[in-house]
């Protein structure tokens, strides 16, 4: 009760959000189409204010809310760069990108986000992650290689509405996938050298990592290679660990049921 009495002061001292801003979240709340919160919408303009990047990349565009108001945040020359591939929400963003003044500085791209990441060259000095939050964990080296040195990667929804506290054995068994990722997923970025990472509880939870500088100068070449090679085997032993102890639950169900 008392975080929500503070949450509820902290959007009362917001200012108000551009006329299109306002129109968007209004309608996706009627739709119930997910979007930030307005506290994390804060936050993102902080961060962008305090970095300055040139390039941004999200994953996640949904309708477009959050592509809108990190360029409105962003220096002018700033390039947004949003990956969607649900293809019912991909004309809606287009519009609002459109009627926000963004064509040739907004370039929405249609498809997988793990295939299109791939594809990418970065770098980026800003990421933010919004999207599939069983899958943080897996498009986390590609993230790696396309995040600069000194840039910042932002991920939301890390908490998962207060889920992320319980054991796995606490949670819905639909859900017990997704929960076990994300705890992966925020260890992982708690304990690679090369981030910094705070874990902030705003909004849903905001994970906040900056790439750090080794020696003064950018990290790169081979040593990434490396380390991305080594997260991405690491991911792949955890989620192999994983099927296999869903598989073991799933035969435990079926026996007792016998």
């Amino acid at each position: 009760m008392m975080a929500e009495r503070i949450t509820d002061y902290l959007l009362s001292l917001e200012p108000d959000e551009s006329p299109l801003l306002e129109e968007i979240r209004g309608k996706a709340e009627e739709r119930e189409i997910p979007i930030i919160r307005r506290e994390t919408g804060a936050l993102l303009r902080t961060l962008i204010a305090a970095i300055q990047p040139r390039a941004i990349l999200e994953v996640g565009t949904a309708v477009g809310y959050s592509a809108i108001l990190m360029a409105e945040a962003a220096p002018e020359g700033c390039s947004v760069t949003t990956i969607e591939k649900y293809g019912p929400r991909i004309a809606e963003a287009r519009e609002y990108l459109a009627r926000a003044g963004l064509e040739g500085r907004a370039e929405l791209l249609e498809g997988d986000a793990s295939e299109i990441l791939k594809s990418l060259a970065g770098p980026y000095d800003f990421i933010f992650m919004d999207a599939a939050k069983g899958q943080y964990m897996g498009w986390l080296p590609e993230l790696m290689r396309l995040l600069a040195c000194g840039g910042m990667l932002v991920s939301d929804n890390v908490l998962q509405d207060g889920t992320i506290l319980e054991s796995r054995f606490a949670v819905e068994r639909r859900d017990r996938t997704i929960h076990a990722r994300m705890r992966e997923y925020l260890w992982t970025i708690k304990h690679t050298e090369e981030l910094q990472t705070a874990i902030v509880p705003v909004g849903d939870g905001v994970a906040v990592s900056v790439r750090k500088y080794a020696g003064g100068r950018a990290t790169g070449g081979s040593r990434d290679r490396r380390r991305d090679a080594e997260v991405r085997r690491d991911a792949e032993t955890r989620r192999d660990a994983e099927v296999r102890r869903d598989a073991e639950t799933r035969r435990d169900a079926e026996v007792r049921r016998i």
